[in-house]
């Protein structure tokens, strides 16, 4: 009996990257205590970590004096956007500081202001928890001066398409744009790609239903699951890019395309011989420099609108 090869890229740089970080964090750690998985994640995280960029500045404050933020303001500001990053890390791990060096290259890229936050995590605070935090700093910030482009990774990616709807419907103006980084949007998870990449290096689809269980955010609830969302008319225009070698690979598919089919100007973008949490490896593999080009450039395009 033969068993299949488990789906893995071919380019150097990704596959280097990815044997980096499985000296950090190996493959069964949704197994380990919480506590652990949250140590391991943190060493990983410094592992990619990136010299301070000259003349950035980070400012640390509470929003609605609870909710930790940073602020990072390049040495050259050209617009009066900000840009609003949610961090990944499937609703359990990640902190302001996980995601440092990546919201300070997108602001410098940009020239623009980043606001970072840091959510309540599962499973000490399940759904709506992050939800409800980092809608609050959204509020906070659309209350300000400029448009606000809201961004997100993975987990943050979920929040931050969610966050979007909710304000939408809401009537809620002032988002330029949304930049959403393999995104977890609640697709099927006994079809498509989480069949197909089930066993994809960086994250499983084992993992997912993990996160999800975790997470407890209730079935079909239209902003945590926005594929569920019946209606995505009427949003800002969004760049949405996925990994090929990804189980949440189809959900990126899937909501670019329910997004132009109702009239959303969509950049989408799949990267070919990328895997999940590819960002860190943008200076180490020339696919991923080639996605965050491209995420900054997006970016960029919606900062830049009036």
């Amino acid at each position: 009996m033969t068993t299949s090869a488990k789906p893995a890229p071919t380019e150097a740089g990704i596959l280097a990257f990815h044997q980096r970080c499985e000296a950090f964090y190996p493959a069964d750690a949704v197994d380990a205590p919480i506590a652990q998985q949250r140590q391991w994640y943190d060493a990983l995280c410094a592992e990619f970590d990136r010299p301070t960029l000259a003349g950035m500045i980070r400012e640390e404050a509470l929003v609605l004096g609870r909710i930790p933020t940073r602020r990072y303001r390049p040495a050259s500001v050209t617009t009066e956007t900000r840009l609003y990053y949610i961090h990944g890390g499937g609703f359990v791990v990640g902190s302001l500081q996980s995601h440092d060096a990546i919201c300070a290259e997108i602001a410098e890229a940009a020239g623009a202001e980043l606001v970072s936050v840091d959510y309540r995590l599962s499973p000490e605070h399940a759904w709506p928890a992050a939800f409800e935090d980092c809608f609050d700093v959204l509020t906070y910030l659309l209350r300000g001066r400029g448009p606000v482009v809201i961004i997100g990774d993975s987990a943050g990616a979920n929040l931050a398409a969610g966050l979007v709807l909710k304000a939408r419907d809401e009537g809620l103006s002032g988002i330029a744009g949304q930049a959403l980084v393999y995104p977890a949007l609640g697709g099927d998870t006994s079809a498509g790609s989480y069949v197909e990449m089930a066993e994809a290096p960086g994250l499983t689809t084992a993992d997912v239903r993990y996160y999800r269980e975790v997470y407890r955010a209730p079935d079909g609830n239209p902003y945590a699951f926005p594929l569920a969302h019946a209606d995505l008319s009427g949003l800002p225009p969004a760049f949405i890019t996925g990994a090929f070698f990804d189980p949440l690979r189809d959900d990126a598919r899937q909501y670019a395309g329910r997004l132009a089919a109702a009239g959303v100007e969509v950049w989408f973008r799949e990267e070919p011989q990328m895997i999940h949490a590819w960002l860190r490896a943008r200076h180490m593999s020339e696919g991923a420099a080639a996605g965050f080009a491209a995420l900054c450039r997006a970016v960029s395009d919606f900062s830049s609108r009036r």
